[in-house]
């Protein structure tokens, strides 16, 4: 194999597909990226056996070929590197000559057939979304994925399609997030998407523009073609939490509040908790204001916003860090607060409509 290509594509490249590298593994094909120079263009892939990424740049190819290299290695020498192209030979070996400028390192390559197939996907289901909603549902819903592992189905987020609407539900048993975009022309689907596959996808998704994401689905696999990268990742199995009777029907106490201010709220108040100094943060909804504080071993704080109350007053406990993730997650000025009592859990939406809908349940209060 030789071929020679340009350092910066290469790079930026091998930066993104190294995302999806085991960064450990009994099998030493899985901690690299496989290499497949071929009709004029360099081919790239990571795949972990949970999650692969596969790209391709423009290249000179002198020789066809493919080979693995160890992928942390490799990214560190051509980030390194000082020069515009880079040249990448290998032999009958194995042994892999990479130059750039007046800099040259070699290596010992690993075989192409010690690296898995990436999993294909067949079948015509499937649906296309701009990416930047994609990007706005991934990352409004990410922060409520369950981190541990009692039940496997929670690390991941549920995609539902019904009647021309896709739903984006994430659940940890303490909090819900839930995001809503009209899709037209979705089938019926529905299945779950890990949570670390969603987090890389995220970060190749441009907020800013919308340009179509094509997503393909079959019973265990699916497939994000994402500004000319392919993201292959399982999905999870297992009984999702049937989210929609998780979530309170009626509606007593409504509050308007500005997002921005009860942020800072939160964290002012918030200022004496830390893991060691565990405490609920106390928060009154009464007569035009929000009146919150709390109470640990090295002291008290106390803070009160302004906000637009309808309905009795109520007065709850929260996980400071809880309300702070659910509130950073809401994309608009004002939230609108729906409360049941002290003890249900509470409906954080946007002024208008539900196109999201984020719940978090509250800490039983001890008697001052």
């Amino acid at each position: 194999m030789k071929f020679n290509c340009d350092r910066n594509e290469l790079f930026e490249v091998i930066s993104n597909v190294s995302r999806a590298v085991s960064p450990k593994s009994t099998l030493a094909a899985l901690e690299g990226i496989l290499l497949r120079a071929q009709s004029g263009r360099l081919y790239l892939s990571g795949y972990d056996l949970d999650m692969g990424m596969s790209a391709s740049i423009e290249a000179n190819v002198a020789e066809e070929g493919e080979i693995v290299l160890t992928a942390k290695l490799f990214v560190d020498m051509i980030r390194r590197m000082a020069g515009e192209r880079v040249s990448i030979e290998s032999d009958a070996k194995l042994l892999t000559e990479i130059k750039c400028g007046l800099t040259e390192f070699t290596i010992l390559g690993i075989p192409s057939e010690e690296f898995p197939e990436l999993p294909a996907v067949t079948g015509d289901e499937g649906f296309s979304l701009p990416q930047n909603m994609l990007k706005s549902m991934i990352d409004q819903t990410l922060f409520a994925i369950a981190t541990n592992d009692t039940k496997p189905v929670h690390t991941g987020s549920l995609f539902e399609m019904d009647d021309n609407e896709l739903s984006v539900v994430s659940v940890d048993g303490f909090r819900l997030a839930l995001r809503r975009e009209k899709l037209a022309g979705a089938g019926e689907a529905s299945f779950v998407v890990p949570g670390k596959t969603l987090s890389e996808i995220s970060k190749l998704l441009d907020g800013e523009s919308d340009e179509l994401v094509e997503v393909s689905h079959s019973r265990k696999h699916i497939i994000f073609q994402v500004s000319g990268y392919a993201v292959v990742s399982r999905l999870l199995e297992g009984e999702f939490l049937d989210y929609k009777a998780a979530i309170p029907p009626a509606e007593g106490t409504v509050v308007t509040v500005s997002k921005r201010a009860l942020i800072e709220s939160v964290e002012r108040t918030s200022l004496l908790i830390s893991d060691r100094l565990k405490s609920p943060l106390r928060v009154k909804f009464d007569g035009e204001c929000i009146k919150m504080s709390c109470s640990t071993a090295i002291g008290k704080a106390y803070d009160e916003l302004t906000c637009k109350i309808e309905g009795p007053p109520v007065e709850m406990g929260f996980n400071n860090r809880y309300l702070l993730d659910a509130l950073r997650a809401s994309d608009c000025d004002e939230v609108r607060l729906v409360i049941n009592g002290p003890l249900s859990p509470m409906k954080m939406l946007p002024p208008d409509g539900e196109n999201f809908l984020f719940l978090v349940l509250p800490v039983r209060l001890k008697a001052e």
